[in-house]
C-alpha cells in the first residue's frame, strides 16, 4: 500500500510539474520549434527589449499595486470586524470569504455587469475595484487565522494602562498581526498580477497587462520560445512572493514582537 501510494503521489507530481519544467526548458531552446537544438537566452533578451511586454508589465504592476493597497485596507478591517462575537458573525465571515470560492468568469461577468449598469467606462481603475473585491477576502482570512493567534488580554491591558483604544491597537494588536498582513499583501499583489478572467472583463481596451499580453500572443502566433520566456519569468515572479507570503504566516508572534 505504502509502495502504490508514493507511486501515485509521483504521478501526480510529475503531472503538475512536468509542463512547467518543459516550458521553462524550452524557453533557453535556440530553435522556435519544440525540438532541443540549443541554450540561447536570446529569447529572454528580446522579450525584455520589447516596448510592449514592457508597458504590458507596468501596468501589472500598477494594477496589482493599487489593488492590494485597497484589499489589504479592505480585508483588515473585515477581519477585525469578525474578531469579536455579534449577531449574524457567521454570515459576515461567510459573504467576506465567498469571493475565494466564485468562479472567476462568474466574478469578472459580474463586475463587468454592475460597471455597465452604474454607466462606469472600464478603465485601469475599475480593474483596481474588481481585484481589490476578490483580494480582499485573501486578506482577511489571513489576517483572521493571525488574529487567531494573538492574546487580546494584551491590548486590554495597555488599555487599563491609560492607552486609547486606537492606542492600544496600533502599539500592541497591529505589530502582532502585522506579518499576517504582510503575507496577505503578498498574496493579494500575486494573485492580481497573475489574473486574466477578472482583468479581460474589467479593465478595458488599451489596459492590456502581462497575463492579458501572453494570452493574446498565444492567440495569434501560438506558443512560441518568447511566451515560454514571459512565463517562466511571471512563474519565478510568482513563486518568490508566495514562498515570502508562506513563511511570514508561519511566523509566531508574542505581544507585539516576532
Amino acid at each position: 500500500m505504502r509502495k502504490l501510494l508514493g507511486a501515485w503521489t509521483g504521478l501526480v507530481l510529475v503531472t503538475l510539474y512536468v509542463p512547467i519544467a518543459v516550458m521553462g526548458v524550452f524557453s533557453f531552446n535556440a530553435s522556435r520549434r519544440p525540438r532541443w537544438t540549443g541554450f540561447t537566452l536570446d529569447w529572454y533578451r528580446k522579450t525584455l527589449g520589447d516596448h510592449n511586454i514592457q508597458d504590458a508589465v507596468w501596468k501589472t504592476l500598477v494594477l496589482a499595486a493599487a489593488s492590494t493597497v485597497l484589499a489589504v485596507a479592505l480585508g483588515t478591517a473585515a477581519a477585525l470586524a469578525a474578531r469579536r462575537s455579534f449577531p449574524g458573525k457567521r454570515l459576515w465571515n461567510t459573504l467576506v470569504s465567498l469571493p475565494v470560492m466564485v468562479p472567476d468568469i462568474v466574478m469578472g461577468i459580474g463586475l463587468f455587469a454592475l460597471f455597465h449598469a452604474l454607466g462606469t467606462g472600464l478603465s485601469l481603475a475599475t480593474a483596481v475595484i474588481a481585484h481589490a473585491t476578490f483580494n480582499l477576502s485573501y486578506v482577511a482570512i489571513v489576517v483572521s487565522a493571525r488574529l487567531q493567534g494573538t492574546d487580546r488580554t494584551l491590548e486590554l491591558a495597555a488599555q487599563d494602562l491609560g492607552a486609547t483604544p486606537w492606542g492600544a491597537f496600533r502599539k500592541v494588536t497591529f505589530p502582532a498581526i502585522l506579518p499576517g498582513v504582510v503575507s496577505g499583501a503578498l498574496l493579494a499583489f500575486t494573485l492580481s498580477f497573475d489574473d486574466f478572467v477578472i482583468t479581460y472583463f474589467t479593465a478595458g481596451t488599451g489596459n492590456m497587462t502581462l497575463p492579458w499580453k501572453v494570452y493574446a500572443m498565444a492567440a495569434r502566433m501560438g506558443v512560441t520560445p518568447e511566451i515560454n520566456a514571459v512565463s517562466t519569468l511571471i512563474l519565478g515572479a510568482s513563486l518568490v512572493l508566495v514562498v515570502a507570503a508562506l513563511r511570514l504566516s508561519r511566523v509566531p508572534v508574542t505581544g507585539g514582537g516576532r
